[in-house]
């Protein structure tokens, strides 16, 4: 079953044209992820915040995908990550035009 990640964490920048840039790399690297279809960045400068929405083809690849998202996050020095795993209901998605 196809499963929603949800992440966020403190982040003091870049946003914008400018994270845009800098994380092209990240971006690339987690097109790659085994499961993954696909991510909306998110971010907030107001108040120093970003994170992501992402669609796995199932739950294992999801977990799997955050422990290691996690890790990476903590390594530069992001002292807390929330990553909330959710199943998604395609059929009421699709009445509400999700992209599943």
């Amino acid at each position: 079953m196809r499963t929603l990640l949800q992440v966020d964490f403190p982040y003091e920048g870049p946003f914008g044209d400018e994270m845009a840039s800098a994380m092209a790399e990240l971006a690339e690297s987690i097109a790659r992820e085994p499961g993954f279809l696909w991510k909306i960045w998110t971010e907030n400068p107001d108040s120093c915040e970003a994170g992501g929405i992402y669609l796995f083809e199932d739950e294992s690849s999801a977990r799997a995908y955050l422990n290691k998202h996690t890790a990476r996050l903590k390594e530069f020095g992001v002292p807390k990550v929330n990553g909330k795993v959710f199943q998604v209901n395609e059929a009421l998605s699709a009445i509400d035009h999700g992209p599943v």
